[in-house]
């Protein structure tokens, strides 16, 4: 009990601290949301539409900032993230709303399968270090260093230009009607085939090095040489007692891994002409778009600490000792 209590009063401090720097950031950079909708409409805003759009940005200066900063958690308390100028003054929830699934979908659905082909080809070259397995570590290294962008414009040179498999950018063909049917599905699969790939073959190495490593560092320990002696099967060996063990401290990277799935991997999203999250940001922060930019931000931070959450109760789950502390 008193292990949950100090963990929920962690994050929950947390996430009033990342509410209150999502605040106050994107007021201390230079420019204002006014004066950059004023440029995209000149001669259209009248003087009594420009205080109104003030109020409505949370900008309004004849309230001190600790007046708007109450205003904002009013409003966040509501659900209301204010609406984005830059995108047709449509609420910041649709906007978000329709950014999100995409990047859900793919770099969710490719970082998962990364974190399990690594993980599992860590433990059994962990599992049998000092055999020819420790041959992939050299390629796993260099995967692990290579950039997004790099290994994007490679396959796109070679699946996409050279081979003609699949198409070299956007969700889906031009014409496309979006919806749930199989034509459409088998469009946004056919078109998401390349950034998956960039993104699970550039994340790859990292996880079968990390879970390589602590596989290594489990199989010295003594628990593992009684599970040997009671003449346990090797599998039982290598997944109920060393795999389960190193898995622990993956666990953690993968947590943030998956916290960041939501904020997109920004440059695979700009090579790939991708409607990603991570593409919104960039629009959001070029526009000084203050509503947009906090409402990502805060989904972006709210998704960390749910993922740090999960990564807790999974630790809990798998190391007695945690649950014993619980």
């Amino acid at each position: 009990m008193r292990f949950l209590l100090k963990r929920t009063s962690f994050y929950l401090f947390t996430a009033w601290a990342a509410i209150t720097i999502n605040f106050f950031l994107p007021r201390m950079m230079k420019g204002d949301p006014i004066s950059a909708f004023l440029m995209r409409n000149q001669g259209k805003i009248s003087p009594e539409a420009i205080e109104a759009l003030k109020v409505l940005f949370g900008v309004d200066q004849t309230k001190p900032l600790w007046g708007q900063y109450l205003d904002y958690l009013v409003l966040l308390a509501h659900g209301d993230l204010g609406r984005s100028f830059s995108k047709g003054l449509v609420p910041v929830t649709e906007v978000i709303g329709g950014a999100l699934p995409w990047t859900i979908g793919l770099v969710g659905l490719a970082t998962v399968i990364s974190f399990v082909i690594g993980t599992t080809m860590g433990a059994w070259i962990g599992w049998r270090r000092g055999s020819r397995a420790d041959y992939v570590v050299p390629f796993a290294t260099f995967f692990s260093t290579v950039p997004y962008f790099w290994m994007g414009l490679i396959v796109i040179a070679v699946f996409a230009s050279t081979l003609g498999w699949f198409p070299a950018s956007h969700a889906y063909g031009k014409g496309a009607r979006p919806g749930w049917t199989w034509e459409f599905v088998a469009d946004v699969v056919h078109h998401g085939m390349l950034p998956a790939l960039t993104i699970v073959v550039a994340s790859l190495g990292g996880w079968v090095l990390g879970m390589r490593n602590m596989m290594i560092t489990v199989l010295d320990e003594e628990y593992i040489t009684v599970a040997q002696a009671k003449g346990l099967t090797t599998n039982r060996v290598l997944v109920d007692y060393a795999a389960r063990n190193a898995l622990l401290p993956q666990l953690s990277s993968f947590a943030l891994a998956l916290g960041f799935i939501v904020s997109g991997t920004l440059v695979m999203e700009l090579v790939f002409s991708y409607p990603g999250v991570g593409k919104l940001l960039l629009d959001a922060t070029n526009a000084k778009d203050y509503p947009l930019m906090q409402g990502l931000f805060l989904v972006i931070t709210l998704t960390v600490l749910a993922a740090n959450v999960l990564a807790d109760l999974a630790y809990a789950a798998l190391d007695p000792r945690i649950r014993e502390g619980i």
